[in-house]
């Protein structure tokens, strides 16, 4: 069984230790995933309560039920395979006072932060979807190029301003788009969206798979090889918990019927060719999830595979 003693601390300042033990340790690695809170709620449209994921996820990672090992047989008790920096604070700096464009910019610098320790990767754990925004722009920018985006949602964020809210966590991927951070965007599991969010998908070339076409487009999906096209520096993964069908995870704020099982996301996932360069899991709501913190367990699988995924 797995035990929640990493070595590598909770505080977010102590990246640089967690750089030098996967450098260390039993060898070199190449990619080590590394976990950074982001308790971004703030920007959610509707339930409140995502601001307490990060936690929540961390325990249900370890707990103690579970084997260190995933499926493809990584151990994350292995500081090459998996490190945690802690979490990003967001309720300090708004304390504070900080308006919301110089937080997202503390985002992306705390991201960068991570990435100046070679071989530590971001995998960000939410918080909302409008992490994606700042994470995705600081990756970007400090690879020197757009990026592949392969994004698990029961919709597409792609308003442009929504409810008045520039950073709201329908718009981030219409943020990234226009702010060239991404070379090629596959949305995967959609199945709701409106007439102005196709419109804008279609004015980008966005790459939509809907729900009502899964069956046929299973293969391809199960098939995908991204950050192939010359000058795109990676891929980047962003799952949002709701892009499970509620049956699998009902801890969400925004239930959309009719979704992705945790099978066809790890399939997906464990078959997509890509240099995998950070990710994304956001929008659990622990105050949604009811029975027996089954949406965190739900949650922490999908962490711990795309942290095995990323792990080189």
């Amino acid at each position: 069984m797995i035990s929640s003693t990493t070595g590598l601390g909770s505080n977010f300042f102590q990246v640089h230790e967690a750089g030098e033990i996967a450098r260390g340790l039993l060898g070199g690695a190449i990619a080590t995933p590394t976990l950074l809170g982001v308790p971004l709620g703030h920007n959610a449209s509707y339930h409140e309560g995502v601001i307490f994921a990060p936690p929540r996820i961390r325990k249900a990672i370890w707990d103690g039920s579970k084997y260190s090992t995933t499926e493809e047989g990584k151990n994350l008790i292995d500081p090459r395979v998996f490190a945690d920096v802690g979490d990003v604070p967001i309720q300090d700096m708004q304390n504070l006072g900080v308006n919301e464009a110089r937080l997202m910019d503390f985002i992306s610098d705390s991201v960068k932060i991570v990435m100046n320790h070679t071989p530590l990767r971001p995998l960000i754990l939410g918080g909302d979807h409008s992490v994606s925004y700042p994470v995705v722009r600081a990756i970007s920018e400090k690879l020197g190029g757009p990026i592949d985006i392969l994004h698990f949602d029961a919709h597409p964020d792609l308003y442009e301003n929504f409810e008045d809210n520039y950073y709201s966590h329908a718009s981030q991927f219409a943020q990234i788009v226009e702010g060239k951070h991404v070379n090629r965007l596959v949305q995967v599991g959609v199945r709701s969206i409106t007439a102005q969010a196709r419109q804008h998908g279609e004015k980008y070339g966005i790459e939509l798979h809907e729900m009502r076409n899964f069956a046929k487009e299973r293969d391809y999906l199960e098939n995908l090889a991204l950050g192939t096209s010359e000058g795109v520096k990676g891929v980047y993964v962003s799952i949002n918990v709701n892009s499970l069908d509620p049956a699998y995870a009902h801890g969400v704020s925004h239930i959309e019927s009719g979704g992705l099982s945790l099978r066809d996301v790890l399939n997906i996932l464990h078959n997509l060719k890509g240099n995998i360069v950070g990710g994304d899991v956001v929008e659990y709501n622990p105050q949604h999830d009811a029975t027996n913190n089954m949406t965190a367990l739900v949650t922490a699988k999908l962490v711990r595979e795309l942290a095995a995924k990323i792990s080189k």
